[in-house]
C-alpha cells in the first residue's frame, strides 16, 4: 500500500456531516432504519441538527458501504448523484450553481470542495477538446468507497444538467476500482460505457460544454456566495500538499516512459533532483519507495484489466522491459501476474490472440 504522513495541522480527517445526513436520507428512503446505520457505522445523531458538523472520513467511507449493502442496491452512490438537490451542501452547493457558465462552476468546485471534505480533489485539466477532470483522495491510505467515487463523477454530470437545463453527457468516464454488477446504469447515467481498473478516477466533458452559459446566473448574488465562501475557505487555513503526495500524483498521472524518472518529475515540480530528494527525505519518503508503491497500486488493476498483455501492462508501468516487471509483481504479491489473472478468470489478451483460431 501507498503510504502517507498524516495531512498537515490535522489529526484527523473530516468531511462535513452534510453529507452523512444525505446518506441516511438516501438509504431511509429504500427501506433501511437509519436509527440502525447511525449505530452501525458511529454517526452521532447529534450531527444532524448542527450545520456546520464534520466526521471522520471513515464514518463517511462506513455510511456508504452500508447503505449499499443494507438497501441491497449496488449502485447506491449513482442514485444519490440523481437525487441530489439545490441547497444539499450548502455554500458549495451555491457557489457552484450561481456561477455565470458550467466551466466557472468546475473551477469553483475545485476550489471550494474542502468546505466539505478535507481530502477529496478535483484537478482539471485541459486537452485537446476536452478537459478531464481528475478525482482524488489526497494524503490517505486507504481509499475511497467506490460508491463515494460513483456519487462523486455521476454528480458531476447531473448538477451541470440541472443548472445548465439541458442534459449533459461525458466524452468519457474512468473509475480505479473494479467493473460492479450494474456497469450498465453507469453507461445510461455517464452516456457513456465507463472504463474500470483505471490508474485513477476521472470524468472527461467536451471543452465546448463548459462555455454553456448558466440561464439562472445571477451576478450578485454569485458575488456574495463566494466572497463568504473566500472567508470561510480562509478560516479553514490554506493546505499546501506534501512533496510525497505531489510526486505520487504526478507517477499517477502516467508511468510509461521517461515520465517515471527522478528526473522528468523533478522538472515537472520546478525543483532540482537534489530538493526533491531532500524533501522526501524530510517527510520519511524516498522517490524510489513512492515508485515502487505507485506501481504496486497500479499493477493489480491493469493485471485484472483483460484488455491489456502482460507486456504492455510492463510498458504501462514504467518497466524497461517486461522481466523486470514480473520480477517486481512476484516481489510485491508472492504470486505470478499470470497466476493472477488466472484466478480472476481473465486470459493475457497476448496469448488468447496467439491460439485463437484464424477467421474463415
Amino acid at each position: 500500500m501507498v503510504r502517507f504522513p498524516a495531512a498537515p495541522r490535522r489529526t484527523l480527517v473530516t468531511v462535513s456531516a452534510r453529507i452523512g445526513a444525505m446518506i441516511l436520507g438516501m438509504a431511509e428512503a429504500r427501506g433501511v432504519a437509519a436509527s440502525e446505520l447511525m449505530a452501525a457505522t458511529g454517526f452521532d445523531p447529534h450531527w444532524l441538527d448542527d450545520a456546520d458538523a464534520r466526521m471522520p472520513l471513515a464514518v463517511e467511507t462506513r455510511l456508504w458501504d452500508e447503505a449499499a449493502r443494507r438497501s441491497g442496491d449496488a449502485c447506491f452512490g449513482l442514485h444519490a448523484a440523481l437525487a441530489i438537490r439545490p441547497g444539499m451542501f450548502q455554500v458549495l452547493d451555491y457557489a457552484v450553481r450561481t456561477a455565470p457558465d458550467l466551466g466557472s462552476a468546475l473551477q469553483r468546485l475545485a476550489r471550494y470542495n474542502r468546505l466539505v471534505h478535507d481530502v477529496a480533489t478535483f484537478d482539471i485539466q485541459p486537452e485537446v477538446g476536452r478537459v478531464r477532470i481528475v478525482h482524488r483522495f489526497e494524503s490517505v491510505v486507504d481509499p475511497p468507497s467506490r460508491h463515494a467515487v460513483e456519487f462523486t463523477l455521476a454528480s458531476l454530470v447531473v448538477v451541470a444538467s440541472q443548472i445548465g437545463t439541458v442534459p449533459v453527457q461525458a466524452a468519457a468516464v474512468e473509475f480505479a476500482h473494479c467493473a460492479p454488477a450494474c456497469d450498465a446504469q453507469h453507461r445510461a447515467l455517464f452516456g457513456v460505457a465507463p472504463r474500470f481498473a483505471a490508474p485513477r478516477s476521472c470524468l472527461m466533458l467536451e471543452a465546448d460544454l463548459l462555455r454553456r452559459r448558466v440561464p439562472a446566473a445571477e451576478p450578485e448574488l454569485s458575488r456574495i456566495v463566494t466572497a463568504h465562501a473566500e472567508r470561510l475557505l480562509a478560516e479553514r487555513g490554506e493546505e499546501t500538499p506534501s512533496w510525497s503526495t505531489r510526486v505520487r500524483c504526478h507517477l499517477l498521472d502516467g508511468l510509461a516512459g521517461e515520465r517515471a524518472s527522478l528526473t522528468a518529475v523533478a522538472r515537472r515540480l520546478g525543483v532540482s533532483e537534489r530538493s526533491l530528494q531532500r524533501r522526501l527525505h524530510d517527510e520519511g519518503f524516498g522517490f524510489a519507495q513512492l515508485l515502487d508503491d505507485v506501481r504496486h497500486d497500479l499493477a493489480r488493476r491493469y493485471v485484472t484489466d483483460t484488455r491489456l498483455s502482460l507486456g504492455e501492462v510492463a510498458y504501462l508501468l514504467g518497466f524497461s522491459e517486461p522481466s523486470a516487471f514480473h520480477r517486481a509483481f512476484r516481489r510485491w504479491t508472492g504470486t505470478t501476474a499470470r497466476n493472477l489473472r488466472r484466478h480472476h478468470g481473465a486470459a493475457d489478451p497476448q496469448t488468447a490472440r496467439a491460439v485463437a483460431p484464424p477467421p474463415p
